[in-house]
């Protein structure tokens, strides 16, 4: 009787700490991601890599800088929450000729604005600081299809 518990425990144990490393690794943002989201029908463009680690750790961008849950117009987010894509909320494609909108409707609903707003407001804010930043231009992000 004593054998067959003990070896309930130890496997209900490792199955735990097994759950627990699932939960973790998926935690953890891969090191690069191919920014493609669902709400173009077709990119004119190429799509953008983004080096998630070297942005995170090598120049130390905190997570809030990109990820965000805004509740009361305060980004309640923190490390450990979801991480949803970008276009899970931001989830029309660009905002369409001849509307008008403030900067503040365009970002919150169309994710060409929010994402170029995001990137490159803060590569251009490095840029005139003089410290080291990425590209601010069109084909910096998008080099040519080949």
């Amino acid at each position: 009787m004593k054998k067959q518990s003990l070896s309930v425990l130890v496997t209900m144990v490792l199955g735990l700490v097994f759950l627990f490393a699932l939960a973790y690794a998926a935690q953890q943002a891969p090191d690069t991601i191919t920014m493609n989201s669902k709400v173009y029908p077709k990119h004119k463009k190429s799509l953008v890599t983004f080096t998630h680690k070297k942005h995170n750790v090598d120049y130390k961008i905190g997570c809030t800088e990109c990820h965000h849950n805004y509740v009361g117009g305060k980004n309640v987010w923190k490390k450990g929450d979801e991480v949803k894509k970008c276009d899970a909320c931001h989830s029309e494609a660009k905002k369409p000729k001849g509307v008008k909108l403030s900067k503040k409707e365009k970002i919150k609903k169309y994710h060409y604005s929010a994402i170029h707003e995001n990137c490159k407001s803060c590569h251009r804010k490095l840029k005139k600081q003089g410290k080291p930043t990425g590209p601010t231009a069109c084909k910096g992000c998008h080099p040519k299809k080949k």
